[in-house]
């Protein structure tokens, strides 16, 4: 049985889900585009290839072995994108929470059943319907869980929002002694660079003490500020509009110093290396083009 443990962003890890881009399918059309990105890249010819995707998770996955980390893959579904198995489910201390993704994603969730089963039945649930929430909302700090939501009164209508209030509510009712923070973020349907698809997509905790932020992802200056008061400001990397839709934030630590990044964040790359981290730089903007990176492709599930 795996015994699940994962209680912040950044401790050792031991074991995680890497998803899989083998038979990823034909390149969407624009109708069935997910977010802003991806049908940017569908309507200019320049969607990502299956070849230079499974190139770029070859490359995360050698950085895994590199740091003895034990990875799952999904079974591959023929023609079907199983990339980002962070939307898919989360892990939260010893609990797997299950997705309730969207419907033409279920697929997905099946396809780590292999996973799945080897965890205590016990620890594994799944939320109502009525409670949307993916994994790229839920950032783990120890004693505080930061969700990403969007509470304008437009929610349903919006595909780019993923985690509703109901979502906030189930985590806090699941893990009443954690201290559940929610924050309202900036959402786009036609404009990637206005899009905060989930939070960590502008703000990530790394190290001990520290976080990569992107302040016009807020809706509320508040729950930026909140994060600031929380982190101190000189522990924050500030990132821009443009690094915001380039996934700056979206890096994936291996342990508390150690941080895979992509290869082309030169700002940020060197202001970790200043700042005392080991940086894993591998390939992955062609992933990105689907507005997720290296923490959205990965699901941990034992972490120190």
């Amino acid at each position: 049985m795996l015994q699940l443990n994962v209680k912040n962003e950044t401790s050792r890890l031991r074991a995680v889900v890497l998803g899989t881009a083998e038979s990823s399918g034909p390149t969407p059309t624009a109708e069935e585009a997910y977010d802003p990105k991806s049908l940017e890249h569908i309507l200019a010819g320049t969607y990502p290839s299956e070849e230079d995707m499974i190139v770029e998770m070859d490359a995360i996955n050698a950085v895994f072995k590199k740091y003895d980390v034990k990875v799952f893959r999904p079974e591959i579904i023929e023609n079907y994108n199983q990339i980002f198995t962070r939307d898919i489910g989360f892990v939260i201390d010893d609990i797997f929470i299950k997705a309730n993704i969207l419907p033409d994603r279920d697929g997905e969730l099946d396809a780590i059943g292999h996973v799945i089963a080897q965890i205590d039945p016990a620890k594994v649930v799944r939320p109502p319907e009525e409670v949307h929430i993916e994994g790229g909302d839920v950032l783990l700090w120890n004693d505080h869980i930061f969700i990403g939501t969007y509470k304008g009164d437009d929610y349903a209508s919006y595909i780019t929002a993923r985690t509703n209030m109901q979502g906030v509510e189930y985590i806090r009712q699941l893990f009443p002694h954690k201290t559940v923070k929610e924050f309202d973020l900036v959402k786009s349907r036609t404009e990637a660079r206005d899009n905060a698809l989930h939070l960590d997509c502008c703000f990530q905790p790394i190290g001990h003490d520290k976080g990569i932020i992107y302040q016009g992802g807020f809706r509320d200056m508040a729950d930026f500020q909140y994060l600031e008061d929380l982190f101190g400001t000189e522990n924050l990397f500030h990132i821009t509009r443009d690094e915001m839709y380039h996934m700056h934030s979206n890096v994936f630590s291996i342990s508390p110093d150690v941080v895979v990044s992509e290869e082309k964040f030169t700002r940020l790359n060197n202001w970790l290396r200043d700042n005392g981290f080991t940086v894993e730089e591998v390939p992955y903007a062609e992933i990105a083009k689907q507005e997720g990176l290296l923490r959205c492709s990965t699901l941990p599930l034992i972490r120190d």
